[in-house]
Protein backbone atom coordinates (compact mmCIF):
# COMPACT_ATOMS: atom_id res chain seq x y z
CA UNK A 1 0.00 0.00 0.00
CA UNK A 2 1.50 3.05 -0.89
CA UNK A 3 1.41 6.12 2.12
CA UNK A 4 0.21 9.69 1.46
CA UNK A 5 2.69 12.65 1.91
CA UNK A 6 0.37 15.50 3.43
CA UNK A 7 1.15 18.86 3.63
CA UNK A 8 1.14 20.83 6.79
CA UNK A 9 -1.24 23.13 7.61
CA UNK A 10 -0.61 26.34 5.35
CA UNK A 11 2.14 24.65 3.12
CA UNK A 12 2.42 24.08 -0.01
CA UNK A 13 3.49 20.50 -0.85
CA UNK A 14 6.24 20.09 -4.48
CA UNK A 15 5.49 17.44 -6.52
CA UNK A 16 8.09 14.55 -6.12
CA UNK A 17 9.83 13.69 -9.91
CA UNK A 18 10.82 9.92 -10.21
CA UNK A 19 13.20 9.76 -12.69
CA UNK A 20 13.80 6.13 -14.10
CA UNK A 21 16.78 6.32 -16.70
CA UNK A 22 19.02 4.09 -18.62
CA UNK A 23 22.53 5.25 -18.25
CA UNK A 24 24.90 6.73 -16.16
CA UNK A 25 25.07 9.66 -18.02
CA UNK A 26 21.47 10.62 -17.80
CA UNK A 27 21.55 9.38 -14.03
CA UNK A 28 24.74 12.53 -14.17
CA UNK A 29 22.10 15.30 -15.65
CA UNK A 30 19.55 14.27 -13.39
CA UNK A 31 21.32 14.47 -10.60
CA UNK A 32 23.03 17.84 -12.09
CA UNK A 33 19.08 18.99 -12.29
CA UNK A 34 18.76 18.05 -8.95
CA UNK A 35 21.46 20.20 -7.46
CA UNK A 36 20.48 23.43 -9.20
CA UNK A 37 17.00 23.40 -8.81
CA UNK A 38 16.47 21.86 -5.07
CA UNK A 39 13.66 20.06 -6.09
CA UNK A 40 12.57 16.44 -4.67
CA UNK A 41 13.85 14.65 -8.08
CA UNK A 42 14.44 10.72 -6.98
CA UNK A 43 16.24 9.09 -9.55
CA UNK A 44 16.13 5.28 -10.05
CA UNK A 45 19.19 4.94 -12.54
CA UNK A 46 20.34 2.38 -14.80
CA UNK A 47 16.97 0.56 -15.41
CA UNK A 48 17.83 -1.49 -18.73
CA UNK A 49 15.05 -0.50 -21.54
CA UNK A 50 13.44 -4.17 -21.42
CA UNK A 51 12.33 -4.31 -17.83
CA UNK A 52 11.02 -1.03 -17.32
CA UNK A 53 6.61 -1.19 -17.43
CA UNK A 54 4.41 -0.53 -15.23
CA UNK A 55 4.58 -2.76 -12.70
CA UNK A 56 8.58 -2.39 -12.16
CA UNK A 57 7.40 1.88 -11.32
CA UNK A 58 4.72 0.61 -9.01
CA UNK A 59 6.90 -2.01 -7.73
CA UNK A 60 9.66 0.66 -6.87
CA UNK A 61 7.37 3.63 -5.25
CA UNK A 62 5.88 0.70 -2.96
CA UNK A 63 5.87 1.65 0.28
CA UNK A 64 7.15 5.36 -0.14
CA UNK A 65 5.38 8.43 0.23
CA UNK A 66 3.45 9.84 -2.73
CA UNK A 67 1.64 12.60 -3.18
CA UNK A 68 -0.96 12.99 -6.27
CA UNK A 69 1.11 16.19 -7.64
CA UNK A 70 4.00 13.72 -8.15
CA UNK A 71 5.07 13.10 -11.66
CA UNK A 72 7.02 10.11 -13.22
CA UNK A 73 9.63 10.44 -16.34
CA UNK A 74 11.06 7.78 -18.61
CA UNK A 75 14.59 9.31 -19.66
CA UNK A 76 16.02 6.87 -22.49
CA UNK A 77 17.60 7.06 -25.99
CA UNK A 78 15.42 6.79 -28.83
CA UNK A 79 18.04 4.78 -30.93
CA UNK A 80 16.82 1.21 -30.67
CA UNK A 81 13.11 0.96 -31.90
CA UNK A 82 11.72 -2.50 -29.73
CA UNK A 83 13.12 -0.32 -26.11
CA UNK A 84 11.03 2.88 -27.62
CA UNK A 85 7.63 0.77 -28.61
CA UNK A 86 7.82 -1.02 -24.55
CA UNK A 87 8.52 2.84 -23.64
CA UNK A 88 5.71 4.16 -25.35
CA UNK A 89 3.14 1.41 -23.88
CA UNK A 90 3.65 3.22 -20.49
CA UNK A 91 1.31 5.39 -20.01
CA UNK A 92 1.55 6.48 -16.10
CA UNK A 93 4.73 8.22 -16.95
CA UNK A 94 5.85 11.39 -19.00
CA UNK A 95 8.30 9.35 -21.92
CA UNK A 96 11.95 12.16 -22.51
CA UNK A 97 13.66 10.33 -25.27
CA UNK A 98 16.41 11.83 -27.41
CA UNK A 99 17.55 9.98 -30.93
CA UNK A 100 20.09 9.77 -31.35
CA UNK A 101 21.60 9.94 -27.52
CA UNK A 102 20.62 12.04 -24.60
CA UNK A 103 24.52 13.65 -26.15
CA UNK A 104 22.32 15.37 -28.59
CA UNK A 105 20.38 17.40 -25.89
CA UNK A 106 23.92 18.36 -24.65
CA UNK A 107 24.78 19.45 -28.06
CA UNK A 108 22.07 21.63 -28.52
CA UNK A 109 23.23 23.60 -25.64
CA UNK A 110 26.29 24.84 -28.43
CA UNK A 111 24.29 25.00 -31.87
CA UNK A 112 21.31 24.37 -33.92
CA UNK A 113 21.57 20.60 -34.81
CA UNK A 114 19.62 19.26 -37.69
CA UNK A 115 20.92 17.01 -39.68
CA UNK A 116 21.13 13.23 -39.03
CA UNK A 117 23.91 11.85 -36.61
CA UNK A 118 25.02 9.00 -34.55
CA UNK A 119 25.42 9.08 -30.82
CA UNK A 120 29.15 8.85 -31.74
CA UNK A 121 29.05 12.50 -33.86
CA UNK A 122 27.31 13.69 -30.73
CA UNK A 123 30.38 12.32 -28.34
CA UNK A 124 32.83 14.16 -31.08
CA UNK A 125 30.74 17.32 -31.50
CA UNK A 126 31.16 17.81 -27.44
CA UNK A 127 34.49 17.18 -27.36
CA UNK A 128 35.15 19.85 -30.14
CA UNK A 129 33.05 22.13 -28.61
CA UNK A 130 34.08 21.87 -25.16
CA UNK A 131 37.85 21.49 -25.96
CA UNK A 132 38.04 18.15 -24.05
CA UNK A 133 37.13 14.84 -24.15
CA UNK A 134 33.63 14.56 -23.50
CA UNK A 135 33.17 11.24 -21.69
CA UNK A 136 29.76 9.45 -20.99
CA UNK A 137 28.21 9.66 -17.77
CA UNK A 138 30.54 12.72 -16.61
CA UNK A 139 29.22 16.01 -16.44
CA UNK A 140 32.45 18.09 -16.36
CA UNK A 141 32.44 22.08 -15.32
CA UNK A 142 32.59 23.30 -18.77
CA UNK A 143 29.67 21.30 -19.54
CA UNK A 144 27.60 22.36 -16.18
CA UNK A 145 28.12 26.51 -17.50
CA UNK A 146 27.05 25.52 -20.97
CA UNK A 147 24.14 23.12 -19.29
CA UNK A 148 23.77 26.27 -17.18
CA UNK A 149 24.04 29.41 -19.28
CA UNK A 150 22.26 28.19 -22.66
CA UNK A 151 19.19 25.93 -21.13
CA UNK A 152 16.87 28.18 -22.79
CA UNK A 153 18.59 27.98 -26.12
CA UNK A 154 18.62 24.38 -26.39
CA UNK A 155 15.18 24.48 -25.47
CA UNK A 156 13.60 26.22 -28.08
CA UNK A 157 15.97 24.36 -30.59
CA UNK A 158 14.65 21.08 -29.37
CA UNK A 159 11.03 22.40 -29.84
CA UNK A 160 12.01 22.32 -33.42
CA UNK A 161 12.92 18.96 -34.22
CA UNK A 162 10.28 16.17 -35.08
CA UNK A 163 9.91 14.08 -31.75
CA UNK A 164 11.24 10.64 -32.71
CA UNK A 165 13.10 11.22 -35.62
CA UNK A 166 17.39 11.61 -35.53
CA UNK A 167 17.88 14.76 -34.54
CA UNK A 168 15.12 14.99 -31.83
CA UNK A 169 14.63 15.26 -28.11
CA UNK A 170 12.23 16.21 -25.71
CA UNK A 171 14.23 16.88 -22.58
CA UNK A 172 13.10 20.42 -22.49
CA UNK A 173 9.68 18.91 -21.31
CA UNK A 174 11.13 18.05 -17.73
CA UNK A 175 13.37 21.29 -17.68
CA UNK A 176 10.09 23.17 -18.19
CA UNK A 177 8.25 21.12 -15.18
CA UNK A 178 11.27 22.02 -13.03
CA UNK A 179 10.89 25.68 -13.77
CA UNK A 180 6.98 25.61 -13.32
CA UNK A 181 7.32 23.97 -9.77
CA UNK A 182 10.50 26.23 -8.71
CA UNK A 183 8.69 29.70 -10.05
CA UNK A 184 4.89 28.16 -7.52
CA UNK A 185 7.76 28.12 -5.05
CA UNK A 186 8.91 31.39 -5.22
CA UNK A 187 5.56 33.18 -4.93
Amino acid sequence: MKSKRQASKGKKINPHFWVFCEGETEEAYVRFLRSEYRLPVEIIPKVTGSSINERFINSYKKGKPIHEKDKDFLIYDADVPEVLEKLKKINKAILLVSNPTIELWFLLHYKNQTAALSGDDCVRELSNRNRNNYMKGIIDNPLKVKLKEKCSDACNRSKQLELLENPSTNLYVFIESLEEVKKEKMQ
